[in-house]
């Protein structure tokens, strides 16, 4: 969602700001500006589009001093422009805000104000809270207290960065629902609502929980709770490497970031299954055999790439411990009043460990009573601290919006959760496991070898790249491939795009096949082959185009198919993660070919921490 940076120190703050904002344009963002102080008033400077817009601007009218705030906008309330950008600012200038979130009752709020002589010139939410702010202020309470007025009258969520006119040397930051942190410099400090945007400057960070405010100045940070009591924090030291944020001579983040599953996958593998010992590695996750036959149900939550993940989790758990799954997109599980319980065990998936409607969904099952267990990215994240138990999946910072390298960290994260619970309840041999170990540690030399094979993949996208419609098949696992791939193509090439498991093909969807359509069919899941390579034949008596992803030396697939991508051989329960590498090329590719903002794609943002 929208990105927030702020400064306080004793150098100039204009070029903080915009470098940090730059850092979080992979968020998605239709506007941007920054509020900066120059001893005497707050001066903002703010537009509509991408950032290179805001730096013209003040490229021609600088803005000097040393504290400030900063903010990319992706459009809740009201459309993109100059005038709705943030920050916004109270009419007279005393105090400018940035705002991600929503604030919920901004209605009656602004209602309010209108009769108390506000004037409003946005159609933001966000802009309530700056006048909110301004009219406790000239009430006299103080501008720390305004700002804690204020946050016992908004409802919503957010995280907020704060500046007054009379207060050149405080910056107020605070959260709810959604993520802000603070970094810890010397004789400076920093906030941010993600880790990158600062990275550059301190790798000390506080994280701040929900309901929490700061007081923040430039040799000193105090943190309270909504009773106004101090809270005191651990130092959080961020350990990325500062080169991962970065291109690295790669044109786009995506590919940057799908050339680096390899190393990242022999990186988890390595650290979760040592060589020379039998058993997985599960460290930070308390789950053992006496609680696993406690369960009488598994949910997996999620939304997007991660909710795929999830669905590969299910089908291996399922079959292990014969524990009923239910795999559930989070938005909808939140509202269906799921039956959960103290023997219930919910894993919740998500890269940024900040996902709205994820985070929501852990709390009603710890309301709940149930064990919470997280798959996450993001260390020090929300959902990380929230959760019973945590698997980080250490792939470091994934900058485009579309997940590629989280996707198959996650995916290799819920297998092996999925094998340490079967060995857990003895459904695995010991020579099965060393099987399943030594596929394992051939998982990023087959990567490697579908990464070889990029050119081919490219290729094949000039080709179809004039599709109309594209449809996804496969049965099992190579059915959850396809979903993953589908989106995949949607989000970056903006093409019509659906998935759909190839036996139901004819339940409707078959329908729609004609000349002008492109079908790719995943088979890497042996038992389901025949079944799949049938409904291959009934898209190609219709006029079909067909790609088909298979395993090496698959020739009878080679021989259906128009044009076909093979993946090494690999064990069933493995192929998924080598199957969706070319899905993954090949959505690279066609937007590639059709000129799409690849790492910023229209409309979508990286962390979505509103519903």
């Amino acid at each position: 969602m929208c990105g927030i940076v702020g400064y306080i120190g004793n150098q100039q703050s204009s070029g903080i700001l915009i470098d940090g904002l730059k850092r979080l344009e992979y968020r998605g963002y239709d506007s941007a500006g920054i509020a900066v102080h120059d001893g005497e008033n707050i001066n903002v400077v703010k537009s509509k589009g991408k950032l290179v817009n805001l730096v013209e601007k003040i490229n021609k009218a600088p803005v000097r001093g040393t504290l400030g705030i900063g903010h990319t906008r992706w459009a809740t309330h009201g459309a993109p422009s100059d005038i709705n950008s943030h920050p916004h600012i109270s009419g007279d200038g005393t105090i400018a805000v940035v705002h991600n979130g929503i604030i919920e009752n901004y209605i009656d709020i602004k209602n309010e104000l209108i009769e108390k002589g506000y004037t409003f010139v946005s159609e933001t939410d966000t802009e309530t809270v700056a006048h909110l702010i301004d009219y406790y202020y000239k009430t006299g309470v103080g501008f720390v207290d305004a700002v804690y007025e204020t946050l016992k009258r908004i409802e919503g969520s957010y995280a907020l960065g704060v500046i007054c006119k009379d207060f050149p040397d405080t910056l107020v930051a605070a959260r709810k629902n959604c993520p802000l942190v603070i970094g810890i410099g010397k004789n400076e400090n920093f906030i941010a609502s993600d880790i990158p945007a600062i990275l550059h400057h301190t790798r000390k960070v506080y994280f701040l929980d929900d309901m929490e405010f700061a007081v923040i100045k430039s040799d000193s940070i105090k943190i309270f709770n909504m009773d106004k009591n101090e809270v005191k924090k651990d130092i959080f030291n961020v350990e990325w490497d500062i080169d991962a944020a970065e291109k690295g001579g790669y044109e786009h983040f995506m590919i940057k970031e799908i050339n680096e599953q390899p190393r990242i996958i022999n990186e988890l593998v390595s650290m979760r299954m040592p060589k020379d010992k039998n058993f997985i590695d599960m460290s930070g996750i308390k789950l053992k055999k006496e609680d696993i036959n406690e369960l009488n149900r598994i949910y997996i939550v999620a939304c997007g790439t991660a909710y795929h993940a999830g669905l590969i989790g299910k089908t291996l758990i399922e079959k292990f411990t014969k524990i009923p799954v239910i795999a559930d997109v989070a938005s909808e599980f939140r509202y269906r009043e799921p039956v959960i319980d103290e023997k219930t065990l919910l894993i919740v998936v998500s890269q940024s460990g900040e996902t709205a409607d994820t985070l929501e969904a852990l709390r009603i099952a710890k309301r709940n009573s149930a064990r919470v267990l997280a798959v996450v990215n993001a260390v020090g994240s929300s959902i990380a601290r929230e959760a019973d138990d945590v698997f980080y999946i250490l792939a470091g910072p994934e900058i485009s919006v579309a997940s590629t390298k989280a996707f198959t960290a996650q995916v290799v994260a819920m297998e092996l959760i999925a094998f340490n619970m079967a060995i857990e309840c003895g459904a695995l041999s010991k020579e099965e496991f060393e099987t399943i170990k030594s596929e394992f540690y051939c998982l990023d030399t087959k990567i490697g070898q579908i990464l070889d094979e990029s050119e081919k993949i490219k290729a094949l996208a000039e080709k179809y790249s004039k599709s109309r419609n594209v449809f996804f098949i496969g049965r099992g696992l190579d059915y959850v491939v396809s979903k993953e791939g589908s989106l995949k193509l949607k989000e970056i090439a903006y093409l019509h795009s659906e998935a759909y498991a190839a036996g139901e093909l004819k339940h409707g969807p078959i329908a729609m096949i004609d000349d002008e359509t492109l079908v790719i069919a995943i088979l890497t899941q042996e038992k389901l082959f025949d079944k799949t390579l049938s409904n291959i034949k009934e898209v190609k008596a219709r006029g079909a185009s067909v790609i088909a992803i298979a395993v090496e030396g698959n020739n009878i697939a080679a021989g259906e198919a128009d044009d076909i991508i093979y993946i090494p051989r690999a064990m069933w329960s493995i192929a998924p993660v080598l199957a969706a590498v070319p899905a993954q090329l090949f959505a690279y590719y066609m937007a590639y070919c059709l000129g799409t903002d690849i790492d910023q794609p229209r409309n979508l943002a990286k962390s979505v921490t509103v519903e």
